[in-house]
C-alpha cells in the first residue's frame, strides 16, 4: 500500500465507523421506545380509578377513569377524521361531577350528522389526556363556526369553564357517539428508518472509499 493510500483508507473507516455507530444507537433508541409504548398500552389497558382530585399531566397522563355525573350540554367540536369514514368531528363536552366541571371527549361524529351534545346522568371510562396537537401553525379556532382545529385543553378549560382535565371516553357515553380512545399510533416510533439510513450511509461511504483506493491503485500502476 502506498503512502497515498493511507490516509483516504483512514478517512474512510473512521467515517464508516461513526455512521455504523449511529445507526447502533438508532437500534438502541428503537428497543428504548418499545417498551415506552409497551408500558404506555398496559397503562391504558388497566382498570379504571376513581378520577383524581387534582390530575397533573405529565403524572397522570393516559390514566384510566372513571366518572358519574351528569353532561350540561355545553360543548365544543374539534376538526377529526377517520380512516374508511372520512371527515367529521370529535365532541368535547363537559361532565359535572362531584362539584367539579370537567372535559370529556365523547369521540367522532362524521360530517352531516347531527353535532347535539348529551344532557343528563352519564357514567364516562376513559383516560386522562393532556393532547400536544397545537402548534404555530394551528389556527385559532373559528369565531363564526365555533370549530377548533386542535385539542387544547388549557384553551377548551377557560372557553367552557371547567378545569384543564380531559377524559377521552374509551367506552360509548352515549350510543351515537362512536369514541376515539386514546392509543398509541400519535406516539413516533421512526428509529427503525433511522437506523437504516445510516447503515445504508456506511455502505455507500465504505463502496466509494474502495472505489477512491482502486483508482489511486491503478493511477500509480
Amino acid at each position: 500500500m502506498t503512502r497515498r493510500m493511507i490516509l483516504p483508507l483512514l478517512f474512510g473507516l473512521v467515517g464508516c465507523a461513526i455512521l455504523i455507530g449511529l445507526g447502533s444507537w438508532q437500534m438502541q433508541r428503537l428497543h428504548w421506545k418499545e417498551g415506552v409504548l409497551a408500558e404506555i398500552e398496559a397503562r391504558i389497558a388497566a382498570a379504571p380509578v376513581l378520577l383524581p382530585d387534582h390530575p397533573e399531566s405529565p403524572r397522570d397522563r393516559y390514566l384510566p377513569v372513571v366518572a358519574e355525573g351528569r353532561m350540561t350540554g355545553e360543548g365544543l367540536k374539534v376538526l377529526a377524521s377517520r380512516k374508511l369514514v372520512g371527515p367529521g368531528h370529535r365532541l368535547i363536552g363537559v361532565l359535572e361531577t362531584g362539584g367539579r366541571r370537567v372535559l370529556v371527549d365523547l369521540g367522532f361524529v362524521p360530517d352531516g350528522e347531527p353535532l347535539d351534545l348529551p344532557q343528563g346522568p352519564v357514567r364516562v371510562v376513559g383516560n386522562l389526556h393532556w393532547p400536544e396537537e397545537k402548534d404555530s401553525f394551528t389556527p385559532e379556532p373559528n369565531p363564526v363556526t365555533g370549530l377548533w382545529f386542535a385539542r387544547d385543553v388549557p384553551a377548551m378549560a377557560v372557553r367552557l369553564g371547567t378545569e384543564p382535565t380531559l377524559i377521552v371516553a374509551r367506552e360509548p357515553v352515549v350510543p351515537e357517539i362512536a369514541p376515539l380512545p386514546v392509543d398509541t399510533s400519535g406516539i413516533p416510533n421512526d428509529h427503525l428508518g433511522y437506523a437504516l439510513t445510516w447503515f445504508l450511509l456506511a455502505v455507500a461511504w465504505a463502496g466509494m472509499t474502495v472505489l477512491f483506493l482502486w483508482r489511486i491503485r491503478r493511477r500509480n500502476a
